[in-house]
């Protein structure tokens, strides 16, 4: 049995790109709770203000259900 987590990154709302530094520290955070990468996929993620998307991440863990 397995349990999973969906994260959603996103870009700043003014400017800037995703770090590939933040992204290994969110990864190497979860892998320390015993969370496995299972999948990463590029995709609009709603924004918090206004009708639009901006890019950004899901990222899919797995980990055995505790």
């Amino acid at each position: 049995m397995y349990e999973y987590k969906v994260i959603q990154i996103r870009e700043k709302l003014i400017g800037g790109k995703m770090s590939p530094d933040k992204i290994e520290e969110l990864l190497n955070k979860h892998a320390a709770d015993g969370w496995q990468l299972k999948a990463m996929t590029a995709a609009d993620v709603k924004g918090r203000i206004g009708p639009g998307g901006v890019e950004g991440l899901l990222v899919t863990f797995e980990r055995p259900r505790r």
